[in-house]
């Protein structure tokens, strides 16, 4: 699967150790992918800058990244993945450096242009 599938921006759905109250509290919660394989997220009060790359295994591929950012002002870092769950969605894991875990859920956010 080429890069160009992840990138865009993906609106997280569903977290397993977060809720829709948590996850969408300050913006509607995302991770967003650029073709140079950086990023950004933002769930609940947690927010980052990523750097991936498309990794293959016998199962298929995935996006690996590290990253960066912080929760209520508070310095953090940690690593994930996403893969394709169909056309338009992935799911995913995202690890906070010796603290939590989530597996996640995300859905293309698809650019609607108006009409002139």
């Amino acid at each position: 699967m080429p890069i160009n599938f992840y990138l865009g921006k993906w609106r997280i759905t569903w977290m397993e150790m977060w809720d829709a109250d948590y996850y969408d509290m300050e913006v509607p919660a995302y991770f967003e992918i650029r073709k140079d394989r950086s990023g950004s997220f933002q769930f609940g009060l947690m927010q980052g800058e990523l750097d991936g790359v498309p990794t293959m295994y016998p199962a298929g591929q995935r996006f690996e990244f590290t990253w960066e950012g912080s929760d209520e002002g508070e310095p953090m870092s940690g690593s994930g993945w996403l893969e394709a769950d169909g056309a338009d969605s992935l799911q995913g894991e995202i690890r906070i450096h010796r603290g939590d875990r989530s597996r996640f859920t995300v859905r293309k956010i698809v650019a609607r242009h108006r009409k002139k």
